[in-house]
Order: structure tokens, then C-alpha cells, then sequence
């Protein structure tokens, strides 16, 4: 970091938004191993880093553009249940290589409660992963699962429903079907991994 009288520029991945080093440290020093989640608009990303000093090493992940590829998840990728079934999936892998104990890192992302992040931290509870953090940050079951958007369905108008759901349609999914459909490839990951 250049410093200067007037002025301290800051690293470039700070200016970037990219890395909240302070937090970085704090979460290095604990010697647990970071899961750290990434969101974007139509995926996520959960993936279990060790701290080396050459460089971080990813022991393991999972995206949810497994869910579709392998698992047959047929609704949108981004969504709160799409969340919380890929930190299952995360959860049950990490389980297979031996961790258990670990601490979450959520970067440069605000903390809000009943997000798709918290999602994340629930799959990953759920699994059997051992994390610190208070149950009234997560989303209800009913939006997990995804009852809550069955229910706003019958607030919607034709056109409305076809541009919010349209995804579900193209897919050969009807949205009412949307929590027999979260069950069904929750067992499909929960079979898979607890071999």
C-alpha cells in the first residue's frame, strides 16, 4: 500500500470491491478452514479454501450449475432453493474429505438476514458441517423449499407468471410442483453422497 501524506491508496482488489482484507485476516487467524460463498445473479459458488502462504487451495466445492448438469434441478439457478441445496451438496462433499469444523466467509457481500447466503449456511448445517451461526439469520422452510413461491403465484396475472417463470416452463417444470421437485433432488444429492 503506497502511503503518502495526504493520501493512502489502497490495495487494488479493496478499490476493486474484490477483498475485504481486514476480514480476510480475522478469518485466516482463526485456523479454521474458510467456506467461502460467491453469488452471482443466475449461479452460486461454495467452496471449501485451506490458507496456504503460497496461495489459497481449494480442498473442495460445488456450483449449482451441478444441480442441473447432475441432479436434474430444473428451476431457476440463483433462487433461495437452488442455495440451500448446493450448500447441502457442498456440505455432504466436504464431509467425504474430513471437514467439519469451519467458518464462513462471505467476502465483500452484506449480511442480510433470510438472503440466499444464509441459504448456503443452512444446507451446509444440515449436511452435518459444524458453523456458528444464529437460526433466526436463516430464510423460513417455506422459502426454501420454495412453497413461498407457490403461494405468490396466485397474486400474479398471466404475463407477469410467464416472465418471472418462464425458465420453469422451458425446463419442463410446472411451478407448482416446485417443492415435490426441491425433495426429489435433495434425495437424489442426499443418496449420491451418503454412500
Amino acid at each position: 500500500m503506497a502511503k503518502n501524506k495526504k493520501y493512502t491508496v489502497k490495495y487494488r482488489r479493496r478499490r476493486e470491491g474484490k477483498t475485504d482484507y481486514k476480514l480476510r485476516l480475522g478469518l485466516i487467524k482463526s485456523g479454521k478452514i474458510r467456506v467461502v460463498v460467491r453469488k452471482g445473479i443466475n449461479n452460486l459458488l461454495v467452496q471449501f479454501v485451506e490458507y496456504i502462504p503460497n496461495g489459497d487451495k481449494v480442498l473442495v466445492g460445488a456450483y449449482t450449475m451441478e444441480l442441473s448438469r447432475d441432479y436434474g434441478w430444473k428451476a431457476h439457478r440463483g433462487n433461495t432453493s437452488a442455495s440451500y441445496l448446493v450448500g447441502f451438496l457442498a456440505g455432504l462433499k466436504a464431509k467425504k474429505c474430513k471437514i467439519s469444523d469451519v467458518v464462513v466467509d462471505f467476502g465483500v457481500y452484506s449480511i442480510v438476514k433470510g438472503s440466499a447466503l444464509f441459504a448456503v449456511i443452512k444446507g451446509l448445517i444440515d449436511a452435518g458441517l459444524n458453523i456458528n451461526c444464529d437460526e433466526s439469520m436463516f430464510p423460513t422452510n417455506e422459502r426454501i423449499t420454495g412453497k413461498a413461491t407457490i403461494d405468490n403465484i396466485s397474486k400474479l396475472d398471466k404475463q407477469k407468471l410467464d416472465k418471472l417463470y418462464g425458465v420453469y416452463k422451458k425446463n419442463g417444470l410446472n411451478v407448482s410442483d416446485l417443492v415435490k421437485h426441491f425433495e426429489e433432488v435433495k434425495n437424489k444429492i442426499n443418496t449420491k453422497w451418503q454412500q
